[in-house]
C-alpha cells in the first residue's frame, strides 16, 4: 500500500482562514503533481468523504488539498454549523486558487472532485471564476426548490423548515442562539437528514469524532432555495458525472449531462448514494474514472 503524507494547511478565504490539508505520496513539497481539490457532502468535514478519494488519488500521483468549509470542522469564519451554499462556493474558489498558487503542483488549473452537493457548489465555484480545469462529479446532488421538496414531504415541508429558518434568524439576532438541531437523527423531523443511512449512523463510516453531527436551523432556508441546477447546465469544462438510480436526483443529474456543453462522460454504476461515500469497491471505480479523465484534459 502507497504511503500517503500529510501536511496542513491554512487557506486565505473571504471570511478568514480554511484548515485543509495536501495529500501526497512523497514526503516532501518539492516535486510538482497535477492538483486536485476534493470535498464532500453538505453538513460534513474533510474527515469524512473528502479525505479516502484524497487518499487513493494520492496514491496515484496527485497533490489533493482537502478542507473545511467555513464554520465548519477546524476552520473558522463566521456562524459555526450553517449551510451557506454560497459561501461555500466561496470557499471552493479559494481553495482552488490556493493549491493554484503552489509550486509543487503543475499545469495551468486543478482538477476538482466533488462528493455530493459538492458537486452543484462547485458549479457554482466555476461560475465565479474558480480555475478548475476538469471537474468530476461523484453521486452528485443537483437541487433546485422543486426538485428537493420531495425529500421534505412535498410544499407543506419546505414552508414548514423555511418558516423554522426565519424563527432561527430572529433568534439569532435577539439572543445569538444558534439553533442547532442534528444533522443526522433517524425518525427526527427537525434534523438535517431523518431516513435511514448506515453511513452517518455507524462509527465505522461517517459518524467520526471530527464531525459534530450537528447543523444550524438558519441552514433550512439557503439550503432549500438554492438553485444548484442553473450553473451546472451551462458547463463548459470537460465534465465526468458517476451516477446510478440508485443516487441522489438521478433525473437532475441526466439533465445536466444532456445540457453540459464541454466534453463529457457518464458513467452510470449501481449503488446508494451514501455507498460512492466510502464502499472501496464504488471509491476506486470512481477514482480510476477520474484519474483517466484528469490524465486527458489537465495536460499532466
Amino acid at each position: 500500500m502507497t504511503e500517503i503524507f500529510r501536511t496542513p494547511v491554512l487557506i486565505p478565504a473571504e471570511g478568514g482562514l480554511l484548515a485543509g490539508r495536501l495529500h501526497r505520496n512523497v514526503a516532501d513539497l518539492l516535486a510538482p503533481q497535477p492538483g486536485i481539490v476534493a470535498s464532500g457532502s453538505w453538513l460534513t468535514v474533510k474527515e469524512q468523504m473528502a479525505d479516502g478519494y484524497a487518499a487513493a488519488l494520492a496514491a496515484r500521483g496527485y497533490t489533493v488539498l482537502t478542507f473545511d468549509f467555513a464554520g465548519w470542522g477546524e476552520s473558522g469564519g463566521g456562524l459555526p454549523q450553517v449551510e451557506l451554499p454560497l459561501r461555500k462556493a466561496s470557499d471552493i474558489v479559494a481553495a482552488t486558487q490556493f493549491l493554484r498558487s503552489l509550486s509543487c503542483v503543475r499545469g495551468g488549473e486543478v482538477g476538482y472532485l466533488a462528493i455530493c452537493a459538492s458537486a452543484m457548489y462547485a458549479c457554482a465555484a466555476i461560475d465565479r471564476g474558480a480555475p478548475i480545469g476538469a471537474l468530476a462529479s461523484v453521486a452528485g446532488w443537483f437541487h433546485d426548490t422543486a426538485t428537493v421538496s420531495a425529500f421534505y414531504g412535498g410544499p407543506v415541508g419546505v414552508a414548514d423548515r423555511i418558516g423554522r429558518a426565519a424563527a432561527a434568524v430572529e433568534r439569532f439576532r435577539e439572543t445569538g442562539d444558534h439553533s442547532l438541531v442534528p444533522a443526522y437523527d433517524e425518525g427526527n423531523d427537525r434534523a438535517g437528514m431523518f431516513i435511514h443511512m448506515d453511513y452517518y449512523a455507524s462509527p465505522l463510516r461517517g459518524r467520526i469524532p471530527a464531525w459534530r453531527n450537528e447543523m444550524s436551523e438558519i441552514s433550512w432556508l439557503h439550503w432549500l432555495t438554492f438553485d444548484g441546477l442553473r450553473a451546472a447546465r451551462s458547463l463548459e469544462l470537460p465534465t465526468l458525472f458517476v451516477h446510478g438510480d440508485e443516487c441522489a436526483l438521478p433525473e437532475n443529474l441526466k439533465q445536466i449531462h444532456a445540457a453540459a456543453q464541454g466534453p463529457k462522460e457518464l458513467v452510470w454504476q449501481p449503488g446508494f448514494q451514501v455507498d460512492f461515500y466510502d464502499r472501496p469497491d464504488l471509491v476506486e471505480l470512481a477514482v480510476a474514472a477520474a484519474d483517466t479523465h484528469y490524465r486527458r484534459y489537465l495536460g499532466v
